[in-house]
């Protein structure tokens, strides 16, 4: 079967096979589900989502099921082509891919009949949406950032207990303005339950963003987040071309996932309350608090004051240095 998911560029930059998959595993679409990527791209997510769905076809009444709740909308021509091909040679005789701007209608428009049970994405970010966009939403999270358009927009379509997995710059967590409105709504509304932090590379040679796995389900706030840390494989560097990330790189999460206690990932993982949360503003820091790594980004501020701690440690043992010389 051809496999389009990475065809094509189209001036943007797709989501690795593994990703994918392993989203799909984790928000785990059921067959009656209305299942929904709003930027779907080359149709990666839908084909993972699809190949899950059809495991649970037993008759033709739930092939038609299966037809009807895959739903995906590409702005870009070519990669909206290509995800509709990559639909009908995945058995889907009438794809339901729009070729639309998914941020392009209000949000007031939406109505019962748009609500979806499971999105599963990788929004563009990183970059800015054109002039009056951002008009589309409400005055208070008004903003020209597409992933976090994004993340407004499916904040609204999720039916209550509906589940999302979706790709995010790591930004995000420590964005303010406007992004912390999102977030205070988003962990007031939804429990986001758990993060998955990516190492840089994933995305090269396209983007080398840092990014992160969120994963959230409608109708509970947030009691806590439990972080995990995607760990380069030993001997790597970096992902590229010839080592891109591998679906059972991911084999550590899932077993992670059904015991969160055991040791074995101690070094890997961490939970943060949603009362720290807030006592922080809604700025969360996705670094690894049992391990230091040298490709963390520190801000200017941190860095001077690393620095400045330094100065004064050695200031203060040249100090101890000239008063032993006068004392001899």
């Amino acid at each position: 079967m051809l496999d389009l998911q990475s065809a094509g560029n189209a001036g943007e930059y797709y989501t690795p096979r593994a990703v994918t998959q392993f989203i799909v595993d984790i928000v785990n679409p059921k067959l009656d589900e209305k299942v929904l990527d709003p930027a779907c791209g080359t149709g990666g997510f839908l084909v993972n989502a699809l190949e899950n769905m059809k495991k649970q076809i037993t008759s033709d009444a739930d092939l038609e099921t299966l037809q009807n709740n895959i739903n995906g909308v590409e702005k870009k021509p070519l990669p909206h082509l290509l995800c509709t091909t990559n639909m009908i040679l995945h058995g889907i005789e009438v794809p339901n891919i729009r070729h639309d701007n998914t941020l392009a209608r209000p949000l007031t428009d939406y109505g019962p009949s748009d609500m979806v049970d499971v999105v599963v994405t990788n929004p563009p970010f990183g970059g800015i949406e054109e002039p009056g966009i951002e008009m589309n939403f409400p005055a208070v999270f008004r903003t020209r950032e597409t992933a976090d358009l994004f993340l407004i927009l499916i904040m609204k379509l999720l039916r209550e207990e509906g589940r999302c997995g979706i790709v995010l710059p790591d930004s995000f967590l420590s964005a303010e303005g406007v992004t912390t409105r999102i977030k205070e709504r988003l962990f007031s509304e939804f429990d986001v339950h758990t993060i998955v932090v990516l190492p840089i590379g994933v995305f090269n040679p396209y983007s080398g963003i840092r990014t992160i796995l969120l994963f959230l389900e409608k109708g509970n706030p947030t009691k806590e987040v439990w972080f995990f840390d995607h760990q380069l494989p030993q001997g790597y560097k970096t992902y590229n071309k010839s080592k891109p990330i591998r679906v059972e790189e991911f084999d550590l999460e899932k077993e992670w996932w059904t015991d969160r206690s055991n040791l074995k990932f101690s070094n890997r993982c961490w939970n943060i309350s949603i009362d720290e949360i807030r006592t922080k503003n809604f700025k969360l820091d996705c670094r690894n608090p049992h391990q230091f790594s040298n490709d963390v980004n520190m801000s200017t501020d941190e860095l001077v004051k690393i620095i400045e701690s330094n100065f004064d440690n050695a200031k203060e043992l040249l100090d101890m240095i000239k008063s032993a010389l006068k004392n001899e």
